[in-house]
């Protein structure tokens, strides 16, 4: 009797220590993602302010101002359905991205650009327009340019777009926007790739890489993988990323200004497995 009285307390103990743990462990994840909720809050507010206030003076700055205020509506969509901090995370990095388009809209209207934003992820490695170049490609002209002008007034910041790397720079096209909507590059984007920054000192890889995804860590992987296989001649490399869903955008906006009645519904998680893991947070924002 006394055995199975002693067995007993031991269960209950058992059972209360692990409903303890189980409570701390709730109540430190709800911690954690009210902070990412702030913290993503306060950049996008940031975003929101500029976007109100500013108005564009050219095609170049009306179109960076149109895409800040995809990018401020689609964060704000993030954040309300967030329920897990890397949810949280991923609507900062959306709301950074607009910022990046806010500093373009005011380069491009010759006023300060603001205080320096972030990095965002992949920005570094995809690099940067540093050349004029215009090619032909599939009947049209398309164009790349490491300033705004009339005819390259769509600007990018940099960053990876359904897991392959586009240089920030301005550009005659969106010519990222299909695999930025649908997650998925068309046939032909190496192509397109190849001949418009095929040499270019900012953009340190080439049509075989940006097909396989380069990015941070992709030389590294090559390195390691030609160590472990040189002897059979065997040479592994890729890297796969999800897309981004753009969903969630106003076309009520109007790039002269901002309605502050825009809908900030639409915008899916599931599809936007880019930005998750974005560590640092510059206090000016």
């Amino acid at each position: 009797m006394a055995t199975v009285v002693v067995l007993l307390i031991v269960m209950v103990v058992v059972l209360l220590g692990v409903v303890a743990v189980n409570r701390a462990q709730r109540t430190r994840s709800n911690t954690q993602l009210e902070d990412a909720k702030a913290d993503a809050r306060r950049v996008i507010e940031r975003l929101g302010g500029q976007v109100y206030n500013l108005g564009g003076t050219d095609a170049a700055s009306k179109q960076a101002l149109a895409d800040a205020g995809e990018r401020f509506n689609a964060a704000g969509s993030q954040i309300e359905q967030a329920t897990t901090p890397a949810q949280a995370r991923l609507a900062k990095e959306t709301a950074l991205e607009g910022l990046y388009y806010v500093s373009a809209a005011r380069a491009a209207m010759g006023m300060d650009p603001g205080p320096a934003v972030p990095e965002l992820d992949g920005q570094r490695s995809a690099g940067r327009v540093t050349e004029d170049r215009a090619i032909d490609f599939d009947g049209r002209r398309v164009e790349a340019s490491p300033t705004p002008s009339a005819a390259t007034p769509n600007y990018y910041p940099g960053g990876r777009v359904a897991g392959r790397p586009v240089p920030a720079g301005w550009y005659s096209e969106p010519w990222w926007k299909t695999a930025l909507v649908a997650g998925a590059w068309g046939v032909g984007s190496a192509v397109l790739f190849n001949a418009l920054f095929s040499g270019m000192s900012g953009v340190g890889y080439d049509s075989a890489a940006f097909e396989n995804g380069y990015g941070d860590g992709y030389q590294a992987g090559l390195d390691a993988a030609d160590g472990g296989y040189d002897g059979a001649g065997y040479d592994q490399s890729g890297y796969d990323q999800g897309g981004y869903d753009q969903g969630g955008y106003d076309p009520g906006y109007d790039q002269g200004g901002y309605d502050p009645g825009a809908d900030l519904g639409g915008q899916d998680f599931g599809d936007y497995g880019n930005f998750g893991g974005f560590d640092g947070f510059d206090s000016d924002f």
